[in-house]
């Protein structure tokens, strides 16, 4: 576990780039039309903010790994916290990039996400803005003992999401 990562759902994107680039003291390292993400060292944070979805504030907590052995030791955290909820997803296209990720559901609902980063990719989740501003990507839905205010959406069958 290198860093730490939050994702909230903001009702107006650029009132919360300026307001978190104040914050922060530094411009987002990733900056789209529905989403920007800061990747802080001081405190080290992936911090991403998106207006996908139907719903604002937190989206998900999560650990972003570094490497496929760390991943893999996360995801035996996660299971032991919680095997009903736990769910994996490889090769998984969302959040302007291509992640192995793991999920699990806390008691209190609050989905938390595992990945290792693999590579750029260059839609939100198959979408672009323009197309989809409330594509199922990092938008509530049931997995297994998610809260409806704090859960990630599922896939499609046959595609991943970000959580």
């Amino acid at each position: 576990m290198k860093r730490f990562h939050v994702h909230l759902g903001v009702p107006d994107l650029l009132a919360s780039i300026r307001f978190y680039t104040d914050l922060f003291g530094v411009k987002p390292a990733v900056t789209k039309d529905d989403y920007a993400k800061w990747m802080l060292d001081d405190p080290r944070v992936n911090f991403a903010i998106s207006r996908r979805g139907q719903r604002t504030g937190l989206n998900h907590l999560g650990l972003q790994a570094e490497s496929a052995d760390e991943l893999a030791a996360v995801r035996q955290r996660f299971e032991s916290a919680d095997r009903k909820t736990m769910v994996s997803e490889p090769d998984s296209h969302c959040c302007y990039a291509i992640s192995n990720k793991h999920w699990v559901t806390d008691p209190q609902g609050i989905a938390w996400e595992a990945f290792h980063t693999l590579d750029t990719f260059p839609l939100y989740n198959g979408h672009t803005a323009e197309t989809d501003s409330t594509s199922a990507c990092c938008a509530t839905n049931a997995i297994p003992g998610a809260s409806e205010n704090a859960a990630p959406k599922r896939a499609a069958a046959g595609g991943a999401c970000c959580r």
